[in-house]
């Protein structure tokens, strides 16, 4: 059953495309009414990827506690239900601390599996049906295969890289064993089991302005070492197949490194398909409901977000 709104655990959501600065907003926001962050990422998870997928520095984690970082190994697997399974797990321990649960990031199924409540049941599988769609994607390419997906299920393609070889063969493989598109599958049971009373926003910044930050952050983790990261992980037997390399950049660094390519060309892909997965994170939030949309563009914008935001973890979400 659907919890009663006066029953329901209170929840702060802040969400937003990559580089709207969502961290650094649960940050202030945790200092100043006593939260806890539940991180909503599902690059973050992996150990030993920290430069590419912004991880919370040690500062940063030393102003307020980060919940589900940093604890999957580079070669593992995790799945969306099992995101939910830990953050309800998490959300409800920092409740009963007495304290603010903040879920905060911009992985949109994840963020979803928390606020609607969506039930994963397990879909079917068939290796030999995997085995051939891997196949033809390594002879055709993914991202042809991403194009039948959208013809089959356009929903899930929105959510999934037109690069990402494993979720658009897990997509068509639950196709072709059920004649039903994945996404309605993750949708069974949706709104049965909310138990959240929860005040959700959507940081942005206008396109362009949002561009020009994605790049910059691009070409700050190239000076951090990015590149260097993903050859160790390479060296200590993190392949191409595993889950975590199909992050944005580090599965283009990786290419990269394999095929001795041009590095500038690399680092020129990884903008562009940044900026790609911005647009389908705004598409993905804009199709969830309940969602307040705050302009943090400028300086003076996100500390009037910030103002806004804390008004309402005071009045609304902060437990008694």
């Amino acid at each position: 059953m659907t919890a009663r709104v006066d029953e329901a655990i209170p929840l702060l959501v802040i969400a937003g495309p990559t580089a709207t600065g969502k961290t650094e907003m649960a940050l202030h926001v945790a200092e100043a009414v006593g939260g806890e962050i539940v991180s909503a990422d599902s690059m973050q998870i992996y150990r030993r990827m920290d430069i590419g997928t912004a991880k919370p520095s040690a500062e940063q984690r030393a102003r307020a506690p980060i919940h589900l970082i940093d604890f999957v190994p580079p070669d593992g697997e995790y799945a969306v239900a099992e995101f939910r399974r830990d953050a309800d797990r998490v959300i409800r321990e920092i409740h009963d601390r007495g304290r603010l649960p903040i879920l905060a990031g911009g992985t949109g199924l994840y963020l979803r599996s928390v606020t609607e409540g969506f039930d994963f049941p397990p879909g079917p599988e068939d290796r030999t049906v995997r085995e051939r769609l891997h196949a033809e994607a390594r002879e055709v390419g993914a991202e042809r295969l991403h194009e039948r997906l959208r013809r089959v299920d356009p929903e899930a393609a929105d959510s999934i890289d037109p690069a990402d070889e494993r979720r658009i063969v897990r997509a068509l493989e639950v196709w072709e064993l059920t004649g039903e598109p994945i996404s309605a599958q993750q949708r069974v049971d949706a709104a049965s089991t909310i138990q959240y009373n929860a005040a959700k926003y959507v940081l942005t910044a206008p396109r362009e302005m949002l561009f020009d930050r994605i790049d910059h952050r691009v070409d700050v983790m190239m000076e951090a070492g990015w590149l260097d990261e993903v050859r160790g992980l390479a060296a200590s037997g993190v392949s191409s197949d595993c889950q975590s390399m199909q992050a944005i950049g580090y599965r283009h660094l990786l290419e990269y490194l394999e095929r001795d390519g041009d590095l500038d060309e690399t680092v020129r892909l990884i903008k562009r398909d940044t900026r790609r997965y911005a647009k389908r994170q705004m598409t993905w939030l804009r199709s969830g409901a309940g969602y307040r949309w705050l302009s943090a563009g400028s300086d003076a914008q996100r500390r009037a977000c910030a103002a806004v935001i804390v008004a309402d973890a005071q009045r609304v979400c902060r437990p008694e």
